[in-house]
């Protein structure tokens, strides 16, 4: 079997990022917007969370650009966290998010201006948030601020399907927003789950191999998994679960060696 080969880091366009980041910020201002109280108290499917928690939680991820951006840069030498570690170690600090998150509730209960509030602060900082040197302090560690950026598309894509579900008025997605958190955690899964035995595709966004096991080089995959987008980021932040995604045909599985049951979800 030849040795995996280390894939290398995926590269994100800046501007691309910011403004796909910026235009789901604008998608779920608009949605929230025509809400009323009724549909606020609404579940938002995720634990203790109504709707209105739901909103002041993305506008908590969305405006951490600015707030890590006005902090002291961290020193030099300081370990910078990547992507996919990221995406490994966001349920550490679970409690902690849902502690700040219903601060913010508490502070600010008015989510639309609060998310008005955001939009601006962003748009503050945009140069500061694109230089390539620029680094961030953050819970793991540091980050590239357009790494973390960039994370800030996983936070609004898959919230904003979860508003979507919770209310029943749809969300539009960003392209650009919706690429960006599909093949980060597509990545993120072949970081965790390192191999060649297992082809997933995500059409039109991704392609990873992942699995340890005879490693695939030429013609057809022998063990194939295919899903769409949406369904991605279900499965990959738990949302959905592997079994439930099959029975419901959301995902085709070929090969005796494809399923991802055991390395699902990926984000926590």
């Amino acid at each position: 079997m030849p040795p995996a080969t280390k894939r290398k880091p995926r590269t994100y366009d800046p501007k691309k990022t910011w403004d796909a980041l910026n235009g789901q910020l604008q998608a779920v201002r608009s949605l929230a917007a025509g809400l009323g109280d009724a549909s606020l108290a609404l579940p938002s499917g995720l634990p203790g969370w109504d709707v209105r928690t739901l909103l002041a939680h993305i506008a908590r991820q969305a405006d951490a650009v600015p707030r890590l951006l006005a902090e002291p840069a961290p020193a030099r030498g300081t370990a910078v966290t990547d992507l996919n570690s990221w995406a490994t170690l966001t349920s550490s600090i679970a409690d902690r998010i849902d502690t700040e998150t219903h601060e913010v509730v508490a502070a600010a209960p008015d989510v639309v201006a609060e998310l008005d509030a955001v939009a601006g602060r962003l748009a503050a900082c945009r140069e500061e948030a694109l230089r390539a040197d620029r680094i961030v302090p953050h819970a793991f560690g540091a980050m590239r601020a357009l790494d973390f950026t960039v994370t800030r598309l996983v936070e609004l894509a898959v919230h904003s399907d979860d508003l979507a579900r919770a209310t029943g008025v749809e969300v539009a997605l960003n392209r650009h927003a919706l690429a960006g958190a599909v093949r980060l955690l597509a990545d993120a899964l072949a970081a965790k789950a390192p191999g060649g035995a297992v082809e997933v595709r995500i059409p039109p966004y991704a392609v990873v191999q992942c699995i340890e096991g005879p490693r695939h080089t030429r013609g057809t995959p022998p063990n194939v998994v295919e899903t769409g987008p949406l369904t991605w980021l279900r499965l990959a932040t738990g949302r959905t679960t592997w079994g439930d995604a099959l029975d419901a045909a959301a995902v085709s599985a070929s090969g005796e060696r494809a399923d991802l049951g055991a390395v699902l979800p990926v984000l926590g």
